[in-house]
């Protein structure tokens, strides 16, 4: 999320409230646009680690897109759908997960295409 300059990030432990989830990730786009990039991103990076969402909703309107991978549900939203719904005060008893500022990427490992080249045998005559 980070990556794609999502605002206000915040990791909610919610184990202990709930048997949807054990943390809910939130983050905020400034627009529709910027919400189904954010998505985009991390369907991709997590995707490459072998981590297939169960879900995806949201990406059509692009104002909250929500990713479910079991154990951890993505939320982004535009910045005025999010202080509509306010997750957080939803969720205000979970503890809040603090995400350090210099926190690298997640190393994705890219695949290399093996490309074998047949060369044409020439003709002797």
């Amino acid at each position: 999320m980070l990556d794609k300059k999502a605002l206000d990030v915040q990791v909610l432990h919610v184990a202990p409230l709930t048997s949807v989830a054990d943390y809910l990730v939130i983050g905020t786009a400034e627009s529709d646009r910027q919400t189904r990039a954010i998505a985009d991103s991390i369907d991709e990076t997590l995707s490459r680690m072998g981590q297939r969402p169960l879900s995806i909703e949201g990406t059509a309107s692009g104002q909250w897109v929500l990713l479910d991978f079991g154990d951890v549900v993505a939320h982004i939203f535009r910045q005025d759908i999010r202080s509509h719904y306010a997750l957080e005060r939803l969720w205000s008893d979970a503890k809040q997960i603090p995400i350090p500022v210099d926190a690298p990427a997640p190393v994705t490992v890219v695949k290399q295409r093996i490309v074998s080249r047949k060369t044409s045998a020439q003709k002797t005559v």
